[in-house]
C-alpha cells in the first residue's frame, strides 16, 4: 500500500488497540516494510499535531498510541471525576525511583538503600501494575527480582527507561503524577488501561509478572 493508503488503516488500528501498538506489530499487520509504516506513522503523528484536534499520536512504552492533547485535561478529568483515584504515598515514589534507576533488584537491596522495610509499599507497587517480578537472583534463598513495567512507562508518560529524567528532577517528575484517575496513565492525556488485561499478567518475553513462591 501506499503511505496514503496506510494512514487511514493505521489510524484505525490505533484507535481500537488503546495500547501502544510497537512498529513491528503494525509492520506484521499491514503486511509492509518496517520503514514504510514508520514513514507512514511520522506523517500521521504530523498530520495530528497541524489540526486543531484533541487527540495526538505519541510514541510510547515502545509503541505507538493515540493521546488526548494535556490542554483538554480539565474537561477530561470533570468527565472522570467519579472514577477511583491511585494515590502513590511519598514512600511508595521513593522506592519505584529506586526499582526505576537500580533495577532489577530484590526487596533486601531496596530495604538496604531506604533503610526500612518495603513489603506493603512493594505489595501496592505489584498491585497497581507498575512492578514486578523479574525473575530470581541466583544466591543462597534465591529471592525475587522487581523492576518497573510497560505500565510505569505508560503512567509516567515515557517510552523507555532512557527517557527518565535526572535523579534530581525525579521527586519532581513523579509527585507531579503521583495522583491520576484509575484508569487514565499520565496525567490524563492518555487512554483508558484496562487492569485486567492480559497483559498486564505477562510481559513483553510472555513471562508472568506475578510473584514467584
Amino acid at each position: 500500500m501506499e503511505i496514503s493508503e496506510l494512514k487511514p488503516v493505521m489510524e484505525a488500528l490505533l484507535f481500537v488497540s488503546g495500547d501502544p501498538l510497537p512498529l513491528r506489530r503494525l509492520s506484521e499487520i499491514l503486511e509492509t516494510d518496517l520503514d514504510i509504516v514508520k514513514l507512514a506513522l511520522d506523517d500521521l503523528a504530523a498530520d495530528y499535531a497541524a489540526r486543531p484536534g484533541g487527540l495526538q499520536l505519541l510514541e510510547v512504552a515502545g509503541g505507538y498510541q493515540l493521546r488526548t492533547r494535556q490542554d483538554h485535561a480539565v474537561y477530561v478529568r470533570r468527565m472522570l471525576e467519579r472514577k477511583k483515584k491511585i494515590t502513590i504515598s511519598g514512600p511508595a515514589l521513593e522506592t519505584l525511583a529506586i526499582i526505576a534507576y537500580r533495577q532489577p533488584l530484590t526487596r533486601a537491596e531496596i530495604e538496604a538503600i531506604r533503610g526500612v522495610s518495603v513489603d506493603g509499599v512493594l505489595r501496592s507497587l505489584l498491585d497497581k501494575r507498575l512492578v514486578k517480578v523479574a525473575g530470581v537472583k541466583e544466591v543462597p534463598g534465591r529471592p525475587n527480582l522487581y523492576k518497573t513495567t510497560r505500565t510505569f512507562l505508560e503512567f509516567f508518560g515515557l517510552n523507555s527507561l532512557s527517557d527518565l529524567p535526572p535523579m534530581e528532577q525525579l521527586e519532581d517528575t513523579f509527585s507531579s503524577q503521583s495522583q491520576v484517575e484509575e484508569e487514565t496513565p499520565a496525567a490524563l492525556d492518555g487512554p483508558v488501561i484496562d487492569e485486567s488485561a492480559q497483559e498486564h499478567l505477562l510481559d513483553e518475553n510472555g513471562e508472568s509478572t506475578e510473584p514467584i513462591s
